[in-house]
């Protein structure tokens, strides 16, 4: 049985080198619990399941995208109670421009660039729970 104490957090992403890299990551992260997702709709079967701390999602999924994904979390009616205060991070190899705006208008937290910043990944993850 998960313990409510760790974090918990979603790792939406279909690129299999990204998803092996943030497991290694998280490896030597200790206090956290990772659990992924390669698609939009596993994603809300992960979140329906057991709703994390913290979601970070691709924005370009492979049937839906990061903004469709966090829109569907928060219309999903079974959803909206258990997500309410959950932290999302939007990422992303594109260029932000205004891609950073609709993704704040949509409800995520935060916007990253992939490759992520692995030295300051902890710290970010620390303030974004804070």
């Amino acid at each position: 049985m998960p313990d409510p104490a760790v974090p918990l957090v979603l790792y939406v992403e279909d690129d299999r080198i990204h998803l092996i890299l943030m497991e290694e990551v998280f490896r030597l992260l200790p206090g956290w619990e990772l659990r992924c997702a390669e698609t939009g709709a596993e994603a809300l079967a992960a979140l329906a399941e057991r709703p994390p701390n913290l979601v970070l999602v691709d924005m370009n999924l492979p049937d839906m995208t990061g903004l469709e994904l966090i829109e569907k979390a928060h219309a999903h009616v079974g959803l909206a109670e258990a997500l309410k205060g959950l932290r999302w991070v939007a990422l992303s190899a594109d260029d932000p421009g205004s891609v950073v705006r609709a993704a704040r208008a949509a409800g995520f937290h935060d916007y990253w660039l992939k490759p992520i910043d692995v030295p300051r990944l902890e710290s970010a993850l620390r303030k974004l729970l804070a």
